[in-house]
């Protein structure tokens, strides 16, 4: 399995394509496809039919679509630009460090 430098909850900012500048939250990381799914970027609309027996109401929805990781950038939570992403051995636990100002982003989960 594919390992990226970007995670859940993790803010990010895209760098290319039609929503070019947008920051927002990783909902959802697809590590084997390199993809992730970010709130308000990439909003494309699915038909929904009706089902009353899950209280499914039909129509027109809208909802995230996947991005590609090389689409966005991590924006560091201390100096709040983006950035890329070096890693750093702090005793036996493994961190991620911004490249811009050297602060620690988050511990990387094992």
């Amino acid at each position: 399995m594919a390992s990226l430098n970007i995670q859940r909850n993790d803010t990010v900012e895209v760098i290319s394509g039609s929503d070019r500048g947008k920051k927002g939250r990783v909902l959802r990381v697809f590590p084997d496809e390199s993809r992730l799914l970010v709130e308000h970027v990439r909003v494309v609309k699915k038909h929904l039919r009706q089902n009353p027996q899950r209280r499914i109401q039909g129509g027109i929805a809208e909802q995230e679509a996947p991005v590609h990781v090389s689409n966005v950038m991590l924006v560091c939570p201390s100096c709040n630009q983006p950035t890329r992403v070096a890693h750093k051995f702090e005793g036996d636990l493994k961190v991620r460090v911004c490249k811009r100002c050297g602060g620690t982003i988050a511990a990387k989960k094992k």
